[in-house]
């Protein structure tokens, strides 16, 4: 029968394009449709008459009478939710008047829906199973928990949400369907946690309890059912994993930050941190026992404490909106808890972020000039495969390795100064003399990065510059963190924490570093010296162009490049009579051959006339 699927199905549709009223509109025009294939409408101008609640014969013999009880209880619904909704932007707030009519909506619709849980369980007749029961009775129970609500009947409201909580999660435990995982979650888990804080019972009871409590407290058979059918509900009324008892028992109570001990008076606040404290000890294991493992597979181990702690930073949030929506002042005890708190988690999650960060940076922060993990692999002649650290990369590919690391350098100060924008920060002298020296060391490193990218393109004179800015950074923070104690050890996670170890260590690299970058600029400056003091090579008062022939070992004269105005000069060529001449060369092998003929020739014409010469062309002139 679907019963759930179908008013949820209902629901979103309408919801999507429109309001209640919309939802409204089209609930009528459902039922009309329904009357009329049950041969039940009402005759046009004709005066309605009421045919009484369906049987379990009817909806036996034809199904349509169930969708039409379904459609009644929705219809009553969403006309209370389109009232509530159209009188919610009021400033006066809502009236006597409007609530009751309010209430008076939800009744009908939940006496709708409790006759239909009625018909369905002679399931003889009706030919319901036992699901579309626990369905029916769950919609019943969500309906007389909303008029509670509305008539702001705190123990009435509990007890009907608990039913529809224990029974949808029945449901879900044996369907295996996210639609009443997201029934629990969006409505009757909000309405169950406020019925409760109104009823005056504690934050740190866990809503699975409170409704478990609530559920057992009604007795009957249903509560002998569920009992019999799903006797674990009752143990672990939670849709989470079976972790989630044990986790709720062992939540944390307690909150310390910076000497100031908080109770945690939030169930889903003591649920986050008990799971961020677990996730650190997690971190740490995996951080001693895992041996060399590369940076990104480091990094990936923070995922789950940032999970953890981004869980209790909003459930934190949640809290405090929740308690300014009831109005209560910043001065009570329990905002000023929440606020301690919500510093406290806000602190955590981005400590562990700044961690993740410089583990992706490298071994000491970046410091040392390393390029990365060791990523390509090459072949040896043997066979075997070596690693490439990347110190053979291209100047090109080099540079672009430190941009990433500037770039992970400033989502760490980016970090740094939304730490130091929580609240309660800005009055911890202490703390914020911390996190300026926290952020003058990374700005160091930044420099030292962006200095080595000048060095390698071989702007010798911007590295110095910067170095010598990075150690005036270096020796400003060094005395604030030293001072403190030594929060890293080398087992464990990296965070927001600068040992001074690691500040030590910057201040001794960058002090040599410094003395590097000055011999180098120091030698930049000689040999340009000395090359604009040598002569230079050939004639200077000829012009470059005419000099192409001569490569320059000095500097160039750019300002005597061609001769200007131009003149005439002489340009050496060919001779042509080379060429005439060649034609009267003889070779020596060919003179006496050349005489023979020149005698034989003119002894045969001494004794013949002399002949014509020939005409030439075709009509006897030409050439």
């Amino acid at each position: 029968m679907d019963i759930t699927k179908t008013v949820v199905s209902l629901r979103e549709t309408a919801l999507l394009y429109g309001d209640y009223g919309t939802y409204h509109t089209q609930l009528s025009r459902k039922l009309l449709n329904c009357r009329k294939k049950l041969n039940i409408a009402t005759k046009n101008r004709g005066k309605f008459q009421n045919k009484g609640t369906a049987t379990a014969e009817q909806i036996g013999e034809n199904y349509e009478y169930l969708r039409l009880q379904l459609l009644t209880a929705e219809r009553t619904w969403a006309n209370a939710m389109c009232m509530k909704a159209t009188h919610s932007a009021d400033t006066k707030g809502m009236n006597s008047k409007t609530r009751s009519h309010i209430v008076s909506r939800l009744e009908k619709g939940a006496k709708t829906a409790q006759n239909l849980a009625n018909a369905l369980s002679q399931t003889a007749a009706s030919g319901a199973s036992p699901t579309d029961v626990l369905e029916a009775r769950a919609y019943a129970a969500l309906l007389k928990g909303a008029a509670h609500f509305e008539k702001q009947n705190w123990e009435g409201c509990l007890k009907n949400y608990a039913v529809a909580r224990i029974l949808y999660t029945a449901l879900a435990a044996s369907v295996k369907e996210d639609i009443f995982k997201d029934l629990l979650s969006e409505t009757i888990d909000p309405s169950i946690r406020y019925a409760a804080y109104q009823a005056k019972i504690p934050r740190t009871e866990p809503v699975p309890n409170i409704a478990r409590k609530a559920f057992l407290h009604t007795g009957g058979e249903l509560v002998a059912q569920i009992k019999e059918q799903f006797p674990s509900i009752l143990e672990h009324s939670s849709l989470d994993d079976k972790k989630g008892s044990t986790r709720s028992d062992s939540a944390s109570s307690t909150l310390t930050w910076r000497g100031r001990e908080v109770k945690i008076e939030d169930a889903a606040i003591a649920v986050a941190w008990a799971s961020v404290a677990a996730a650190k000890e997690l971190l740490s294991e995996k951080v001693t026992s895992s041996g060399q493992l590369l940076p990104k597979d480091l990094a990936a181990a923070y995922d789950d404490i940032l999970i953890a702690s981004q869980d209790a930073v909003d459930a934190t949030k949640q809290a405090i909106d929740e308690l300014k929506g009831e109005g209560v002042p910043q001065s009570d005890p329990r905002m000023q808890g929440l606020q301690i708190t919500r510093t406290a988690v806000n602190f955590e999650m981005i400590s562990w972020r700044i961690g993740r960060n410089r583990v992706l940076i490298g071994k000491d922060d970046g410091a040392h000039l390393d390029f990365g993990e060791a990523t390509r692999k090459k072949k040896k002649a043997d066979g075997d495969s070596i690693l490439d650290h990347g110190q053979d990369l291209a100047p090109g590919r080099q540079i672009a390795k430190l941009k990433e690391k500037v770039v992970l350098y400033d989502g760490i100060l980016q970090s740094i100064e939304s730490v130091s924008e929580l609240p309660g920060v800005a009055n911890d002298q202490e703390l914020s003399s911390r996190l300026e020296a926290i952020e003058e060391y990374f700005t160091a490193l930044k420099c030292l990065a962006i200095a080595r990218s000048h060095s390698i393109a071989g702007n010798a004179l911007n590295a110095l510059a910067l170095i010598k800015h990075a150690l005036d950074e270096t020796s400003s923070a060094l005395p604030v963190l030293s001072a403190g104690s030594n929060a890293e050890s080398v087992s464990s996670p990296r965070s927001i924490h600068v040992s001074k170890d690691d500040a030590k260590s910057l201040h001794d690299l960058l002090s040599g570093e410094l003395q590097r970058s000055r011999a180098l600029v120091e030698i930049f400056n000689s040999n340009k010296m000395s090359i604009s003091a040598a002569p230079q090579s050939g004639d200077t008062s000829k012009p470059l162009a005419a000099q192409l022939s001569n490569y320059p070992s000095g500097s160039i004269d750019l300002e005597n490049i061609v001769s200007y105005p131009p003149q005439l000069e002489h340009i050496p060529v060919k001779p042509l009579f080379l060429d005439v001449a060649w034609n009267y060369v003889d070779y020596p092998d060919k003179t006496t051959s050349r005489e023979a003929e020149r005698t034989q020739g003119k002894a045969s014409t001494a004794g013949e006339p002399e002949a014509k010469p020939q005409k030439r062309g075709w009509f006897g002139f030409g050439r």
